[in-house]
């Protein structure tokens, strides 16, 4: 980021003649606006007349395409902060001690963001502190979700916002969503403008060759009076377009500018366009007219056949609250679900048609309130996935790919590629270069042997699906002991070392736990140890080497008629790092076993370490 910085200073007045085409330099990529946003913290914080000019800057496009003011209000508009620094820099023997170290921080601002800190922290470090706690979201603005709080914006993309807001506002009273395109309107106009001089010319002949005035002045009257009823029926019209547009645009079912839902969607559109305000609103257009044209509210209640619900589907969600969404492109290793989707271009929209409902299914259940979880977590599992040389895959995936990229702005929150083959990830290293930092950081790819592991470090393994090495199945009569809200344990167990969970049970009851090693290639084992001493210890389950290809998820369960504790045991004699994964349950029983048991908590759960073989 340090190094783009450079890059997007605004140009000095010098060299902008004309305000239009100094527009694209202006709003730059997001580094743009975390220059001039933390440049105008760091003068604020010290000396206020610069405040001014830096905003000044921002809006000059806006003020200049609008309503052009005169020439030396722009001039004075459209100085950027090189400028105002130079000025800053060149007062130099009125200027104190505390500014002079200003003038340097700023000079060295265009260098490095670091360099600013550095320099403050030397000579005061209450105001570095301050300058680090603004710096920080600008900096990390590329690897984090951003906020969708209009109060948490910077001073430019709160501007952005609002001019992209009064920018939909004169749309909708112009009716320009709504209205079929101008090409029958401009032929109509032209028409127009050319048929007045014809009728006035023919009425001054008239009014020459007809001498009687009695006629004129009927003529007057009725011309008098037709104007006053079309404008008392043009005024009910009038109104009712007013009222019309803001009902009837929407998208995902938000209404444009009828409540803060509309800035959360508005913002999204901004990002996906690095700020650019004239950017930003043609994508909304051009997306307006898409739905309108594909006919997507029409879309979403059709049946479309659930052929492809192995393919793509939601399950649960992250451990920020994001739904997540699996791609699972390995299924159509089948023939018949490949010729079935892919064929033929018929199939092939067909296809893209399906996608596209079930990614607005989904979006429409994603809460786009302020604060609100709006973005979705996808997964992409490229397990026996067909390779590059499949032309009717890549022609539908660049096809679908490219409405998407268009259209749905914003909503993917992070990429994570599991079972991801050696050809994939030197692809991407290919195009990483040609990505921005923004884009690159919502990408993550794993091979098949780190699969579970990276997926875990996102969501919580009882919210994985068994076959991505996670503890979560459909919930029905065959596991009705464990639900989504029962957490699971994780441990990681170190080559060659022998690992105990200890759980005490200090009430009686029925414990039930399950649990998995990702890969087995373990033994494992079950006891419970009585408290009374002269009792023995209950094998539960003796030592058992487990292989890969034995069940991923073990279950047990066990009658405590006296307190004491559980040992679950696994030992890894291979040369490599296991995911051990547990999680247990405690049911009340009753003398008779026709009675329902009831959930309890009957436990407490105690680690102990690794031990040596």
């Amino acid at each position: 980021m340090a190094d783009e910085t450079p890059t997007s200073v605004p140009l000095p007045a010098a060299s902008q003649p004309t305000p239009r085409e100094d527009e694209k330099p202006d709003f730059q990529p997001p580094p743009t606006s975390s220059v001039t946003e933390s440049d105008s913290l760091s003068i604020t914080q010290k000396d206020e007349p610069p405040a001014p000019d830096t905003s000044e800057v921002v809006d000059s496009d806006s003020k200049v395409t609008e309503e052009p003011p005169p020439a030396p209000v722009a001039m004075e508009e459209s100085r950027s902060l090189a400028s105002v620094m130079q000025r800053d820099g060149s007062a130099s023997p009125p200027v104190t001690t505390t500014e002079a170290e200003k003038s340097e921080v700023t000079g060295k601002s265009f260098a490095g963001k670091e360099d600013v800190v550095v320099a403050e922290v030397v000579k005061d470090k209450d105001e570095e502190t301050q300058i680090q706690e603004k710096k920080v979201p600008q900096t990390l603005i590329s690897f984090k979700e951003e906020s969708n709080k209009v109060s948490d914006l910077l001073d430019v993309e709160r501007k952005a916002l609002l001019e992209l807001k009064q920018l939909v506002q004169e749309t909708l009273n112009t009716h320009q969503f709504t209205s079929p395109p101008p090409k029958q309107e401009e032929k109509q106009e032209v028409q127009t403008l050319q048929e007045p001089p014809k009728v006035e010319a023919e009425s001054d002949v008239s009014t020459e060759l007809t001498p009687p005035a009695p006629k004129e002045e009927e003529s007057k009257a009725q011309e008098q009076e037709i104007p006053k009823k079309e404008t008392q029926e043009e005024a009910p019209k009038e109104e009712q377009k007013d009222k019309i547009p803001a009902d009837e645009v929407s998208i995902w079912g938000v209404p444009l500018l009828k409540d803060d839902r509309s800035d959360v969607i508005l913002l999204k559109f901004l990002r996906a366009r690095d700020f650019k305000v004239r950017d930003a609103f043609v994508m909304l257009k051009n997306t307006v007219k898409w739905r309108k044209e594909f006919n997507i509210d029409a879309l979403v209640d059709e049946d479309l056949g659930d052929d492809l619900e192995k393919v793509v589907f939601m399950h649960e969600h992250d451990r920020e609250g994001h739904p997540v969404c699996y791609n699972v492109y390995g299924e159509f290793q089948n023939k018949d679900l490949y010729l079935k989707t892919f064929s033929d271009e018929i199939k092939r929209n067909n296809f893209l048609r399906w996608r596209i409902q079930f990614l607005e299914r989904s979006i429409r259940k994603l809460d786009f309130n302020p604060g609100g979880i709006n973005t979705i977590f996808q997964v992409n599992d490229l397990k026996n996935s067909p390779g590059p040389g499949k032309r009717e895959l890549r022609t539908a995936t660049k096809q679908a790919l490219q409405l998407l990229q268009d259209n749905y702005p914003e909503f993917v929150v992070k990429q994570v590629f599991v079972n991801a083959p050696w050809w994939h990830i030197a692809f991407y290293t290919m195009i990483s270069p040609f990505m921005t930092q923004r884009t690159k950081s919502k990408f993550v790819f794993a091979g098949p042997a780190k699969s579970a592991v990276t997926l875990f470090k996102y969501i919580s393994p009882e919210q994985v699906p068994i076959q991505y090495g996670g503890l979560s199945v459909d919930y029905c009569d065959c596991n009705p002991e464990f639900t989504i809200a029962d957490a699971a344990t994780e441990i990681t167990l170190k080559p060659a070392t022998k690992q105990t969970v200890e759980i005490i049970i200090y009430e009686k009851c029925i414990i039930v736990w399950e649990l998995r090693v990702i890969g087995w290639e373990v033994s494992y084992g079950a006891e419970f140890a009585p408290d009374a001493k002269d009792q023995y210890t209950v094998i539960i389950q003796k030592p058992t080497k487990m292989a890969p290809t034995d069940e991923p998820v073990v279950s047990s369960s066990f009658k405590v008629g006296e307190l004491g504790k559980l040992l679950l045991t696994i030992d890894n004699p291979t040369s490599k790092k296991k995911q051990f994964l547990y999680r247990k349950t405690g049911l009340f029983y009753h003398s008779d076993p026709n009675l329902l048991v009831s959930t309890v908590k009957c436990y407490s759960n105690q680690y102990l370490g690794p031990k040596d073989i």
